[in-house]
């Protein structure tokens, strides 16, 4: 592989390092703080240690500055020769800017105030063989930014902020389900049998037990087999995986938020989905007005709700309404409903109500029975689910119903899905039908999109400035191999 000047010249100074006896690509260093911490613990002539990045030099003479960056930011470093002495100084000179460096001295406020480290200690940790990215301090190719990640978290602060807030946004989902009592558990990942959810599954092979194993699209089976079980209550913040395509809302690798509650019904379910949004966003942004793609909503408890079977009676549509007149009603309001199944309409519901989440959350309620197979029907109404799903921004964000516990009932639900879906891969999971014969108590369960729900509190356009390594198309290289 060809180099490029600078990384010949980092190259030399590699090897220069080595001939002069210092290893670089050093070994532990012990830090009193991060950089923030020790800025905001200041205290004139305190020692301290720091460790990260250089990412600026300054300076001429026997005196120069630089800026070191850690996790929580940046911090002032100051050398002077008559301190540090001529050869760390020298060293110092050779350094290039994203070398990890060690740095130990005391504490100063220059005249302007800023808190500043005077240097009596340098220690190399790891040498950069490869430069910052031009304009490192804003790094905007987004494909760049998205395949090299690393790249963008250096360049970018507030990237490295949002996945801070981020992995904040699951601790405090985590510590509002366990005050309630929710135990955290974990399912499996590879699965004898696609189910819990619709969409296509990833296929694999075992092969020393010469089986195909599917990745699973959802736990929610194996949830509820616990709490036949006798836990009941319980939770998964689980990775989903759907074979399908991407888009701003779309990644085919997902987290996913399931919680289960035994003796329990949908609206336990609906007042839980309001506490842990509502708490998370108090919690990371100290209010509960979000702004989301230039909107300002509204979190404050209670939500909106509205009918599904409500809206599309409106409409003149009902549950054996045929796919044809579906397709045309829908048409009319310049939703596209061609090739779906009358069990997929589901699908539109985005279109159908997202301008009624302009300003608040909404709860959709009232879902046909047929479009919920793992639902209770509302008691006196065996064709309405007591389901709802919760949309906010125009995206569906959690879903949640009363659980289905009679066997003989979720056989013929699953039996019917099979009919509607001949030719695939897919069976009843008898394992789970049995498990329901032993007796699951009542329960409500609820399903949240985590990756979504980040996006929302956060301020993020697209589900790819969430994840930190987003499922990307393959590019080709011209690259000999």
């Amino acid at each position: 592989m060809q180099r490029s000047e600078q990384e010949q010249n980092r190259h030399i100074k590699l090897e220069a390092l080595r001939q002069a006896g210092i290893d670089p690509f050093g070994a532990r260093f012990a830090r009193t703080g991060l950089a923030q911490a020790v800025i905001d613990g200041f205290e004139e002539g305190r020692e301290v240690s720091v460790a990260g990045r250089l990412v600026a030099k300054r300076g001429h003479g026997g005196l120069s500055f630089a800026d070191l960056r850690d996790a929580s930011g940046k911090i002032q470093l100051c050398l002077k020769e008559e301190r540090i002495g001529e050869e760390a100084y020298c060293l110092f000179g050779e350094l290039d800017l994203g070398d990890l460096i060690g740095a130990h001295g005391t504490l100063f406020k220059t005249k302007t105030g800023q808190v500043t480290v005077q240097m009596d200690r340098l220690t190399v940790l790891a040498k950069a063989l490869r430069p910052l990215p031009e304009k490192w301090h804003g790094l905007k190719d987004v494909e760049v930014r998205y395949r090299k990640r690393y790249l963008d978290l250096i360049a970018n602060e507030p990237v490295r902020a949002t996945f801070q807030q981020r992995a904040k946004l699951l601790s405090n989902i985590r510590s509002s389900l366990e005050r309630r009592g929710y135990i955290e558990v974990e399912t499996p990942i590879l699965q004898p049998m696609a189910g819990g959810a619709a969409g296509d599954p990833f296929v694999t092979h075992h092969q020393a037990l010469d089986m195909a194993l599917y990745m699973r699209l959802a736990p929610e089976l194996y949830l509820k087999r616990l709490l036949v079980g006798g836990l009941d209550k319980v939770y998964e913040m689980n990775r989903c995986f759907r074979n399908e395509g991407l888009s701003t809302q779309h990644n085919p690798e997902f987290t996913m938020l399931e919680v289960y509650a035994s003796y329990e019904d949908c609206a336990t379910m609906k007042q839980l989905v309001q506490d842990l949004i509502s708490e998370a966003a108090q919690a990371l942004l100290g209010r509960l007005t979000i702004e989301f793609r230039g909107q300002t909503f509204d979190l404050t408890p209670p939500w909106d709700v509205v009918s599904f079977a409500a809206t599309m009676k409106e409409m003149g549509l009902t549950a054996d309404s045929p796919i044809e007149e579906f397709q045309s009603v829908l048409a009319k309001r310049g939703i596209n409903v061609t090739g779906q199944s009358r069990s997929q309409l589901v699908n539109v519901v985005e279109q159908l109500f997202e301008p009624k989440t302009r300003t608040k959350p909404l709860f959709v309620v009232d879902y046909w029975t047929e479009l919920s197979p793992l639902a209770k029907s509302v008691p006196g109404n065996p064709l309405i689910a007591d389901r709802f799903e919760l949309f906010l921004g125009g995206m569906e964000v959690a879903n949640a119903y009363s659980e289905l516990n009679d066997p003989i009932e979720q056989r013929k639900r699953f039996e019917a899905q099979l009919d509607q879906t001949k030719g695939a891969d897919r069976k009843i999971d008898e394992d789970f039908v049995e498990a329901l014969e032993h007796g699951m108590p009542p329960a409500g369960g609820l399903g949240v999109g985590i990756d979504r729900l980040a996006m929302l509190l956060l301020n993020q356009d697209s589900i790819k400035d969430v994840i930190l390594f987003p499922t990307l198309r393959a590019i080709e290289t011209n690259e000999p191999e």
